[in-house]
């Protein structure tokens, strides 16, 4: 059997996924990531934890299986940034997460010295500490001895996909993908090289960096697993590919930790005057492909936040029935600004807010806006998307993934907000799907990737049912939160 593993590296758990050939799931296997928390805005993952858990569940998977698998795929969460010794392999600092917000310090100075569309035309990314480029500068800065080691070449920096990379063909390659490097603040996204004027810059040393590589390819040998590694990209930019939105004016949304709406425009490297970001999207082959994209940074975590924080649930499951245990959210808003706002925002000093409390509040309209949040959220990222686009490219659907894609309510919602079919598809696992198959690509197991498109299945189809005049209340509530979230 022409089987794919799929290494899917979140921010909450490490999983494995095998796949057959025509996208059905075969087997999987998921641990919890331990989450560090050392300050207020800190946020930080063991790369060794992460490196253990992922080759454990790999091995899980394989064995439920009960398959020889022809390649490997891995998918990481992006911007999480980790430094190691290149002799042992051991990190020097716990990784650094791409919820991390420790050097919004350094983000504001560099925006003052008038930095920031210069790096915008470069790298299309905005100046925020959500990328990788401050938060390598932070560990080059405050680890002792690491800038100096870094200088003579004795240190490795990457995103996730690369540490894992490292490991698992032994120390032999130091590599990433064109989708990944895009999110450092240190790529050129029109030259497809990393920039010396930015590495400058930033203050980081060349030594320090992987080799780009198209998505799909050799990526050596993985010794443990006894298969080849043939695709790489960032998670979210693996659920665009995996989602089957490959022609300019396709999009997908993916309800994971955070919420990430990413629409293809081919190879054209679209500028956003909405506070979007411009990324390279998965490449196969030579040819660079591009996408907009708008990050929410609290997502399903808002959920572990009801679960962890509140305690109003034991488990993610449950909040569904939490929330329709009460018609609406009796006019409860809830901005999850747990690290800051995203896109279209870029405030990295927002903080949390509920509104609307009064003594007939339950955990179940807490639980209800809670879920709206993640809905509001998402359609203000498509709004700023359909305005960089123009009306005539405008989004006419939005196809769904991730965990929390599984909430009926909250995909309704979603379309509601949106008047636009939502349409999520019979594996949501579009994520891992995706590594899966580049990594098919890369071995030869497909023959282009206009073989994705047929994999692609719907399950369920969500219509608007909400007019357009209770959306446009709804919004501009929502909107109001945020000002008062946002207000000096």
């Amino acid at each position: 059997m022409d089987a794919l593993l799929a290494l899917d590296q979140g921010t909450s758990s490490s999983r494995a996924l095998v796949f057959d050939r025509s996208g059905r799931l075969l087997a999987q296997a998921q641990r919890e990531l331990t989450q560090h928390y050392p300050r207020p805005g800190w946020v930080e993952h063991d790369a060794e934890e992460i490196w253990a858990g992922q080759l454990a569940c790999a091995q899980e998977a394989l064995a439920r299986a009960g398959v020889k698998v022809a390649a490997i795929g891995i998918t990481n969460q992006r911007e999480t940034t980790v430094l190691w010794d290149r002799r042992t392999g051991q990190p020097l600092h716990r990784a650094l997460v791409w919820q991390d917000r420790r050097t919004a310090g350094l983000c504001e100075q560099l925006k003052g010295q008038g930095l920031e569309s210069r790096v915008r035309e470069l790298t299309g990314l905005v100046l925020d500490p959500y990328f990788s480029a401050t938060k390598l500068r932070w560990l080059l800065d405050h680890v002792d001895g690491a800038r100096e080691r870094a200088e003579r070449g004795e240190l490795a920096f990457g995103t996730v996909d690369s540490w894992l990379l490292w490991k698992l063909t032994g120390g032999a390659v130091h590599a990433t993908d064109v989708s990944n490097a895009s999110r450092t603040l240190l790529f050129d996204i029109h030259r497809g090289d990393w920039s010396e004027e930015l590495l400058g810059l930033f203050g980081i040393p060349r030594a320090l960096l992987p080799e780009v590589r198209p998505s799909a390819g050799d990526f050596g040998q993985a010794q443990a697993l006894g298969a080849p590694i043939a695709g790489i990209a960032g998670d979210q930019q693996a659920a665009l590919f995996g989602q089957a939105a490959l022609a300019p004016g396709q999009a997908k949304n993916t309800y994971g930790t955070g919420c990430f709406l990413l629409m293809h425009t081919g190879g054209e490297a679209r500028a956003s005057t909405q506070g979007l970001v411009t990324t390279r999207a998965a490449q196969v082959g030579a040819a660079p492909q591009f996408a907009l994209e708008g990050s929410v940074f609290v997502g399903g975590a808002v959920v572990q936040w009801l679960r962890d924080g509140l305690r109003a649930i034991g488990g993610s499951g449950e909040v569904q029935a939490l929330a329709e245990s009460v018609p609406d959210a009796g006019g409860v808003m809830f901005v999850p600004a747990f690290a800051g706002l995203g896109a279209p925002y870029w405030r990295p000093d927002a903080r949390g807010a509920l509104l609307g409390l009064t003594r007939g509040t339950t955990q179940g309209h807490i639980a209800r806006a809670a879920l709206e949040s993640i809905a509001f959220q998402s359609a203000a990222v498509l709004a700023a998307m359909n305005a960089d686009v123009g009306a005539a490219d405008r989004l006419t659907e939005l196809r769904v993934d991730g965990g929390a894609s599984a909430n009926d309510l909250l995909m309704q919602f979603q379309a509601d907000l949106l008047g636009i079919p939502v349409l999520r598809p019979r594996v949501i696992e579009t994520t891992a799907l995706g590594a899966a198959l580049l990594a098919g690509l890369g071995v030869g197991l497909y023959g282009s990737a206009a073989d994705i498109g047929a994999i692609w299945q719907l399950d369920r189809a969500f219509e608007p049912r909400m007019s357009r005049d209770e959306a446009g209340a709804r919004l501009a509530q929502w909107d109001r939160a945020v000002r008062q979230v946002l207000a000096p």
